[in-house]
């Protein structure tokens, strides 16, 4: 089974598979997903890029319950360059969170710092530029740590925990061993695996590919 990728696109299905190959193998399999730079706002700082009392737009809902991709997007400008029509999503946050790839860092003129979202203290700082005006954020520039959602039942049924470190195996011509993969559980948590751009390219990972954990 690990020879060949498993890619399975609806939500549902990616649930009912995983926990089927573990009733009858014993072995876990996890759905991973690719996530594009995108950005995390205050609603003080949304207020200044979209105007006093601006509201996110949702247009799509994202697999991590209560979470979407907003309508809305911002333009990143660091000291070498821009990404412009960089997605926010929401809802809004207690604090800003601009997450990029080690390439987007690149063009950005900004150092990378490999962080779990929410852990911004020390990070580079950069300039949001939204249709109503710009804003100059102290810190909040990441590549997100790769990571594994799970609610606390799928934690349970699965024999994992919150803040366990494990790896996963990639299959396929690109095949790969993920190292450093932090488990994230709790409300607001359900199975996926998050990469960014740049590590499922290199790994030619589909969207709804399964990946195995090793333990």
């Amino acid at each position: 089974m690990s020879e060949n990728k498993i890619v399975i696109q609806d939500r549902e299905q990616q649930l009912v598979t995983t926990y089927v190959i573990y009733r009858e193998t014993g072995r876990i399999f996890v759905p991973a997903a690719s996530s594009n730079r995108h950005v995390h706002l205050t609603a003080e700082t949304l207020a200044r890029l979209f105007g006093p009392g601006y509201q996110l737009t949702p247009q799509k809902a994202l697999s991590q319950p209560g979470q979407f991709a907003a309508a809305e997007t911002v333009t990143v400008a660091g000291p070498k360059g821009e990404l412009k029509k960089v997605r926010v999503l929401g809802p809004v946050r207690k604090e800003d969170q601009v997450e990029i790839s080690r390439t987007d860092s690149f063009k950005l003129g900004v150092k990378p710092v490999v962080r779990m979202s929410g852990d911004v203290a020390g990070t580079p700082g950069i300039r949001l530029i939204g249709p109503a005006g710009e804003v100059e954020i102290p810190q909040g520039v990441i590549v997100a740590a790769r990571h594994l959602h799970l609610s606390q039942e799928q934690c349970e049924t699965y024999g994992l925990r919150d803040g366990q470190v494990i790896s996963l195996r990639s299959s396929g011509e690109r095949a790969a061993i993920l190292e450093n993969v932090v488990v994230r559980s709790g409300p607001g948590h359900d199975m996926e695996v998050h990469l960014d751009t740049d590590e499922a390219n290199a790994m030619a990972m589909p969207n709804g590919e399964m990946l195995e954990v090793v333990q």
